[in-house]
């Protein structure tokens, strides 16, 4: 007896007419499968959606979408700790929608262009 597949593809005659015309177009399962991203593609989007599901990240990123800062305005707007903003801005720069600068003693903050 033969393995069964690990896919199974669904029986077309079963699918709603204009979900299985779609399906056609687009290569049958198979078509749809080639078109779905790869895993590093993946990879980053959950990065950037698990990054955008803490509200005080989505509160640093309305800051900086408004103005670079630095983290003692930052820490003062949201009243958190130096280790805790620290957390953050780590993770948004990580998700690639945060970058810091160094300039002198400071470190500027600015949105992305994929944090915006």
């Amino acid at each position: 007896m033969g393995k069964k597949s690990a896919r199974a593809s669904p029986d077309l005659c079963s699918v709603p007419g204009k979900v299985g015309e779609a399906l056609t177009r687009s290569g049958g399962v198979d078509g749809l499968i080639r078109s779905l991203p790869g895993d590093e593609v993946l990879e980053a989007q959950i990065r950037v959606f698990q990054a955008c599901a803490d509200p005080i990240r989505l509160r640093i990123l309305a800051m900086l979408a408004r103005d670079p800062l630095c983290v003692c305005v930052m820490k003062a707007v949201l009243g958190i700790a130096d280790s805790k903003l620290s957390y953050h801005l780590a993770i948004l720069k990580k998700a690639g929608l945060a970058k810091g600068e160094q300039q002198g003693n400071w470190i500027i903050y600015r949105i992305t262009d994929e944090g915006r």
